[in-house]
């Protein structure tokens, strides 16, 4: 889905990379503690723009896709709120006691690319959803612990399947996988969240990928 070649990165590069991921973790971090009933997720919005720029950084998702007659992507951040898998355009929607929300957000410094998500209750919510979150993030940590230099792709999208399926209760949504992130924030490889252990591209030093479990 995301280019053609892998492109691997020097150390010195990696470091640069960081400092996008570390915009991204500060954008969603403020993002975070704003999060509450009767906060609109414009205004979440409007704040992850501010840290962005107040870091030095420029957003890689305002305007994403954008082409002749079409503006793209409106927002710097995806505001995914409940039943709505991800890509959610934050605008006048309020948010209420017991919803569930997935913000994804990405940052650009010296070319290099920083993406990431977090998902937030608000307030208090049912327990099942309390364990919806708890055990997509229990499969990202699965999916990240199985990217070890000499192993290969597919073995993350295993780990991740089966971190999930162990729960006995969640689906993968169809159709969507992390990717490899660096000069362009989505590059090879896709890293799909169902896969065949020892199968898919070799995991190498110089690598960087963006895993995204969606269940």
């Amino acid at each position: 889905m995301f280019g053609r070649g892998i492109e691997l990165k020097s150390p010195e590069q990696v470091v640069a990379m960081r400092r996008a991921g570390l915009v991204v973790a500060h954008a969603l971090d403020a993002v975070r503690s704003a999060i509450a009933p009767g906060v609109t997720t414009a205004e979440l919005d409007a704040l992850a723009h501010d840290t962005i720029r107040a870091h030095g950084a420029t957003s890689n998702f305002l305007h994403y896709g954008a082409e002749p007659g079409v503006p793209g992507f409106p927002g710097v951040i995806c505001t995914s709120v409940n039943d709505e898998v991800v890509h959610g355009i934050p605008g006048p929607r309020v948010l209420r006691d017991g919803d569930v929300i997935s913000v994804d957000c990405g940052a650009i410094v010296d070319g290099w690319h920083g993406d990431a998500a977090i998902t937030v209750e608000v307030g208090e919510v049912r327990p099942e959803v309390h364990t919806l979150v708890v055990e997509t993030e229990r499969a990202l940590w699965a999916g990240i612990a199985a990217g070890a230099p000499g192993r290969r792709v597919g073995d993350i999208s295993h780990a991740i399947e089966r971190s999930v399926r162990s729960a006995g209760t969640y689906g993968i949504a169809d159709g969507y996988t992390g990717h490899g992130i660096g000069t362009a924030m989505h590059q090879a490889p896709d890293v799909p969240n169902v896969g065949r252990p020892g199968k898919g591209p070799k995991i190498v030093p110089g690598l960087v990928l963006a895993v995204e479990p969606m269940v």
